[in-house]
């Protein structure tokens, strides 16, 4: 199971057509139902945490407890730059703003909201965030026979776009990830598949957006991490 959000791209058509046509034009932000969540709660979250919980929910039965692993590159960066733009004009500081600018604010409200005291864990993979995040979920497989993955990050402040690549859109990835079920996934080191599921060029290429491709039908498999770790996931055929 899997759900994926980005303005304008909340099917698996509309991933489909725009990562076949990136040039397309998409929709400013849209808004994302949290109905499930009480207002109070889901007042809290901002762009990230909305992209993030929005791609989640769909996913789980009301009462459903499950591990999950969060994982952003940068988190909500544009909240933690308001909050250094306040301490620069000596102003003081929210601490609500503070407490929700942390990492694993998205994923404690999301635990909160759920009633959920199932282990919630939220890594902030400096590069490859996918292979990161698979990483992770398989040691903890290791431990339970299911788990949720959810992917997600937005756009960097302009501040940072001299020194690092941002996203160029808000999106959120989730995924149950279970020991079995009727689609199965093979992560592998082989320098072949590294040669053969290797990411292409652009946007599109992305660690994060190859696996969108992944989960629609676009493609077979990709590589993980660098170019050259020869690290590939690939669709295989359940036994």
């Amino acid at each position: 199971m899997w759900s994926a959000l980005a303005p304008g791209l909340d099917t698996i058509e509309a991933w489909q057509n725009w990562l076949v046509n990136p040039d397309q034009n998409l929709r400013d932000e849209q808004a994302i139902s949290l109905k499930s969540i009480s207002p109070m709660i889901r007042r809290r979250f901002r762009t990230l945490g909305k992209y993030a919980v929005g791609s989640a929910l769909p996913l789980l039965e009301d009462n459903e407890a499950i591990p999950s692993i969060f994982s952003s590159r940068h988190g909500d960066t544009p909240l933690s730059m308001s909050l250094l733009e306040d301490i620069g004009r000596g102003e003081p500081v929210s601490p609500t703003a503070f407490s929700l600018a942390v990492h694993n604010a998205v994923s404690g409200l999301f635990s909160i909201a759920r009633k959920d005291t199932s282990e919630i864990t939220s890594i902030a993979p400096m590069e490859y965030i996918v292979f990161q995040t698979f990483c992770e979920a398989l040691g903890q497989l290791q431990n339970v026979e299911k788990l949720m993955c959810v992917i997600y990050d937005v756009p960097l402040p302009e501040f940072f776009s001299q020194y690092e690549d941002g996203d160029p859109f808000p999106y959120a990835i989730a995924m149950i990830i279970s020991r079995s079920g009727n689609q199965a996934f093979e992560l592998d080191f082989s320098e072949t598949l590294k040669e053969e599921c290797s990411m292409t060029p652009g946007i599109t290429g992305s660690e994060s957006f190859s696996l969108v491709k992944l989960l629609t039908g676009l493609i077979d498999g990709f590589s993980l991490g660098s170019m050259n770790s020869g690290w590939s996931i690939r669709k295989v055929e359940c036994l």
